[in-house]
């Protein structure tokens, strides 16, 4: 398997989109996205529980109805605190619905009482690709870090504003777009994918 010359990117997130499209811009693809596509584009649930399953599902699903290529992704945070939680349920942490900030202020409160020293975390994702003929393939990525009650910066989403990567002082929101593509379980887990497509 390698890279197809169609590839859609299986998300309706605008923030992922934009995340995609500078972590994968040297794919050698034509990138077929919900705003470039003319048709419906379907609308893909997460009802598995592992990052894998649902990566699966999305990119298996677009990549049938499209009938293209499709790569998505699933991830998550892990809180060592939290045994491992909120983990594949982090996007609906506070709930079905939940926005950002609504997962982020359930964090901090969760995570208050604990002594920094044991505030450890990470980031994981799963990225996946799926071709219409069932095909797929998948690679992770991790990034390693400690958590904040104090959110920080402006960028990114989601944890971010808390989360500190390792070897870092700054939380994930306040490093600049590249600085987070070159350590972040995303970046890390398409960068895998990639090789393991350019290695045929």
């Amino acid at each position: 398997m390698t890279f197809p010359e169609r590839l859609a990117i299986a998300s309706r997130n605008a923030h992922k989109l934009r995340e995609l499209g500078r972590i994968c811009a040297d794919w050698p693809v034509e990138w077929v996205t919900v705003h470039t596509h003319d048709g419906p584009w379907p609308d893909v649930d997460e009802p598995h529980d592992t990052y894998r399953d649902n990566a699966l599902a999305k990119a298996g699903e677009v990549a049938a109805a499209l009938g293209v290529p499709a790569i998505s992704d699933d991830s998550g945070i892990e809180v060592d605190v939290l045994g491992g939680a909120p983990g594949p349920r982090s996007a609906r942490f506070a709930g079905d619905g939940a926005t950002d900030a609504d997962n982020l202020a359930k964090l901090i409160g969760a995570i208050a009482e604990a002594d920094p020293s044991v505030r450890n975390a990470r980031y994981r994702c799963v990225a996946a690709i799926a071709w219409p003929d069932g095909s797929e393939l998948t690679a992770e990525g991790v990034c390693e870090g400690t958590l904040e009650t104090v959110p920080r910066g402006k960028g990114g989403f989601g944890y971010d504003p808390v989360f500190v990567p390792e070897a870092s002082s700054r939380t994930m929101a306040e490093l600049a777009d590249e600085e987070k593509d070159a350590i972040s379980h995303r970046g890390r887990a398409f960068r895998a994918l990639r090789d393991i497509l350019a290695r045929g």
